[in-house]
């Protein structure tokens, strides 16, 4: 097996993808591919009381072709505020969202990225000290289609494809506060894990 991962950026990874950070000796973020809509790198699922929900991080349009070190996040409206809102009526009743609610507080109220890759990067560091895992990655400094000596995740963990069993992630089932209503639902964000699970998070991944 090879022991590298590539990874594209993504806000509030889904479980999968925090399993290959952990699992892989190295892991490789992109920093040069052309963006492509609808997909981790902007974008995360959470449990709602209504079910399944996307948030998405809005992003000032340049062209058609954009280099995901480049984009910006768009400002026009106060999404910050909407995904903390969000976030509060989907995990405050969560056993652990006040333990942890401070780390994401300054997120959506204090800081203003500029570009979509600094705010994963810095929400990432965030959470995988809350997992207590001291790993470091790296980032590409050039865009390459094919990686031939790692494992490349960049477009197979993707909220289009579902987990298929070549996959050596398999979801572990734990506690969600809506779960009675709506049933379990498998690799949303690591957000909905950590707020479920809290310090023992880790055991799911």
């Amino acid at each position: 097996m090879n022991r590298i991962a590539i990874l594209s950026t993504a806000y509030l990874a889904p479980i999968q993808y925090y399993s290959k950070l952990i699992q892989y000796p190295r892991c490789i973020i992109e920093h040069y591919e052309h963006y492509t809509k609808q997909t981790y790198r902007s974008r995360c699922n959470i449990y709602s009381p209504n079910g399944l929900l996307t948030l998405s991080v809005p992003l000032v349009k340049r062209g058609k072709r954009q280099v995901v070190k480049e984009l910006k996040i768009s400002y026009d409206y106060d999404w910050q505020q909407l995904h903390w809102r969000t976030l509060e009526s989907a995990y405050r009743r969560s056993p652990f969202f006040e333990y942890y609610e401070d780390d994401f507080f300054p997120f959506y109220h204090v800081k203003k990225y500029d570009y979509l890759i600094d705010l994963n990067e810095n929400i990432q560091q965030v959470i995988m000290a809350l997992l207590k895992q001291k790993i470091t990655w790296n980032f590409t400094t050039e865009y390459r289609k094919i990686y031939s000596e790692t494992h490349d995740y960049r477009n197979s963990i993707s909220p289009k494809t579902p987990l298929d069993e070549d996959e050596p992630y398999h979801p572990k089932k734990y506690s969600q506060v809506f779960e009675t209503k709506f049933g379990f639902i498998p690799n949303l964000s690591i957000i909905d894990l950590l707020f479920n699970q809290g310090p023992g998070a880790t055991e799911f991944i």
